[in-house]
């Protein structure tokens, strides 16, 4: 596995950029294994790394009223983390958890924002990253807000097929705006 070519792979409908700028780009940051519900950022803590799942996925959570919130879903080839803080540096109540054993690349706050301030594709890594994910939560509200959650749940199992398998249901069924029982009723008149 490289994580350059990958990376490359994942930016190339956006633009393009040899192997080179992405090896130069990788070897600013690292690779880690992370385990099953590893913490990669606690609540009320400062984020100071960007994330790219290599392998592997997450979720950013939110605690609320005794209870966690998925606000959001990462799977391979993803951006993952807690960007709001990490923008900001600001603490923010989002904690971000890996599902299952995952690889990912990540680059310290320091090292991204010189490439993005001083290089021309670390601008352009950075705004992509920012516009992808500001169009991925519209999308998100949108979604929540127009479609029923039989059509949310479908729309998440076209994006990622083995989604139960590699997703505790809780955090689907809060993704979606539901119960775990709504998920389950859903899953259910789905299959027959």
């Amino acid at each position: 596995m490289q994580v350059a070519k990958i990376l490359m792979k994942s930016f190339e409908p956006f633009f393009q950029a040899p192997i080179e700028v992405w090896q130069s780009f990788v070897d600013k940051g690292t690779l880690i294994n992370t385990s099953k519900d590893e913490i990669i950022k606690s609540a009320g803590k400062i984020e100071r790394y960007f994330y790219f799942i290599i392998e592997g996925s997450g979720g950013i959570l939110l605690w609320n009223n005794n209870n966690y919130v998925c606000i959001d879903l990462c799977y391979d080839h993803e951006f993952f983390g807690d960007y709001m803080s990490l923008l900001s540096s600001q603490p923010s109540p989002l904690e971000v958890i890996t599902f299952e054993p995952s690889i990912l690349f990540r680059i310290g706050k320091s090292e991204f924002d010189i490439l993005s301030n001083n290089t021309d594709i670390g601008e352009k890594i950075s705004r992509y990253a920012a516009e992808a994910l500001f169009i991925h939560k519209q999308t998100q509200q949108i979604d929540i807000l127009t479609n029923t959650p039989t059509d949310r749940y479908k729309t998440l199992l076209d994006r990622q097929p083995q989604i139960l398998l590699r997703t505790p249901q809780k955090y689907i069924a809060s993704y979606l705006g539901i119960t775990p029982q709504s998920l389950s009723r859903i899953r259910k008149e789905l299959m027959e």
